[in-house]
């Protein structure tokens, strides 16, 4: 390069990683407190902030705050460096931190007041979704911006995965959050969703699994094929495999959402679509998920050494028991006895715990010392610590709701000879009780884990070098 080097934008980076660890806390902490409501509730009667007001703001604060932050700061990280170029955007790259940061907080603080649209994993009423749409929609700019700009032909797969998360949540959005505000009080707003009855349950669940399939699946993914080969020091397993597995999956995933409506009135045949759908889905998952574990082939050494690594491959572990069974719950007849029970909790954190926190923190450790111009993170003993307690943890929870899972869906069918129910509601749920509590142990390790990342992270911070790397000029062949 000529004249004066230009930096990549490793601010932006430096300020979401920051942030995925400080929301994560936050957001396991009140997953944990809601857990512990389930099971002693009169111990923990905090007035409105009861379990129904604290379980979506879980939701949106793991999966949003958490997870909204750790694809922001993998995917600048990731578009710059694949890209050989400085993040577009200008004004609109600090806009996309601080304007996702007050959509958190108002999330934070309209959820606990009643302020909620009633809809699963898009609860916020219509001034906060305005925000979502101006954040998100400059994301893209940004994104694909520094796309254009970039100084080799080639867009690496990584950024597939990204780019097809930010235009599939906009579209997710935009069609679902579609409302008819009630007042146009901002200070007190109130809306009804443009559509009704079972077409709101489908554009619901069309939305509902389309997030966990493009949000949590496709943008994590992309974590995966650019932070597995860079810490694994090895080229993806196969790059036609990628490309492929990206094809299939974004596919797929689009029609799998009528299986969260089985036995509904949604119509049987679209039932059936959805679980046929979800079935096949699990070819392409898979293959994602062995590319990722394949890419360690003559690496497998360093597991032993580098709990960076163990965090990266015990996520893909976990991708792909989610992904088998997911497929499997989406069959009417195990549905039949899965559906409204802990086992789907236990599904849904075998993915979230397993498979998306835990590639997230394996990307963020990666990222924390580069970013603060150090050579390593503060303490490696830490991060392996953090890597056992958050397993054990995952390990804990799952197991623990699976079983309670399976014995709440036999005591619910189990009857009598005369026809009639052989245990009421309430025997079930005093059933639950041990498995609830193993369930709290085992979200309250995984809370400790982030806790010891957040001490090991400030600690990396002190004394840091926050000066933006030069960009690396491409190789020849690439150009």
């Amino acid at each position: 390069m000529s004249g004066t080097q230009t930096t990549y934008n490793d601010k932006v980076v430096r300020q979401f990683a920051v942030m995925t660890v400080i929301w994560g806390i936050v957001g396991m902490l009140v997953g944990v407190i809601a857990a512990a409501q389930l099971v002693w509730p009169d111990a923990l009667n905090i007035g409105f902030l009861h379990f129904g007001r604290l379980r979506p703001l879980h939701t949106n604060a793991v999966i949003f705050a958490f997870g909204g932050c750790a694809l922001f700061a993998t995917s600048y990280w990731c578009v710059q460096r694949t890209g050989h170029t400085r993040l577009w955007g200008g004004p609109l790259i600090p806009f996309t931190f601080w304007g996702w940061q007050i959509v958190i907080l108002l999330a934070a603080i309209s959820l606990p007041l009643g302020f909620t649209t009633g809809k699963e994993y898009a609860e916020l009423e219509w001034p906060i979704d305005i925000l979502i749409t101006l954040v998100w929609v400059s994301y893209g700019l940004v994104f694909f911006g520094t796309i254009a700009k970039r100084t080799v032909s080639h867009i690496y797969v990584a950024n597939w995965f990204f780019g097809s998360m930010i235009i599939a949540v906009a579209l997710l959005h935009l069609v679902n959050s579609a409302e008819v505000p009630v007042t146009w009080n901002a200070l007190n707003p109130r809306s009804i969703s443009a559509y009704a009855g079972v077409q709101d349950a489908m554009i619901q669940w069309w939305y509902g699994h389309n997030a966990v399939g493009f949000f949590l699946t496709a943008g994590f993914l992309g974590m995966m094929y650019y932070f597995v080969p860079k810490q694994a020091g090895r080229p993806v397993y196969s790059y036609r495999l990628s490309v492929v597995h990206f094809w299939a999956l974004i596919f797929t995933y689009m029609w799998a959402g009528p299986h969260h409506l089985h036995y509904t009135a949604l119509p049987d045949w679209t039932q059936s679509v959805g679980m046929i759908f979800s079935l096949i889905l699990l070819a392409p998952s898979w293959g994602g998920m062995i590319n990722g574990i394949m890419t360690l082939s003559g690496a497998w050494h360093k597991l032993r050494d580098d709990p960076i690594l163990k965090f990266l491959i015990t996520s893909l572990s976990f991708y792909g028991m989610s992904t088998f069974e997911g497929p499997m719950m989406s069959i009417k007849t195990v549905n039949a006895l899965s559906h409204y029970t802990d086992w789907t909790v236990g599904h849904v954190h075998s993915g979230a715990l397993g498979w998306v926190a835990m590639v997230s923190i394996g990307s963020i450790y990666y990222l924390l010392p580069r970013v603060f111009g150090k050579k390593e993170m503060y303490s490696t003993a830490l991060v392996t610590t953090h890597f056992w307690v958050a397993t054990i943890g995952t390990v804990l929870y799952i197991a623990s709701t699976w079983i309670s899972g399976v014995m709440q869906g036999l005591m619910w069918r189990a009857v009598n000879p005369d026809g009639t129910l052989a245990y009421s509601f309430v025997e079930s749920v005093k059933g639950s009780r041990l498995f609830w509590e193993i369930r709290w142990l085992g979200g309250t390790l995984f809370l400790l884990g982030m806790v010891i990342m957040a001490y090991n992270m400030f600690k990396t911070m002190a004394g840091g070098n926050t000066k933006d790397a030069p960009v690396i000029a491409p190789a020849a062949h690439h150009a």
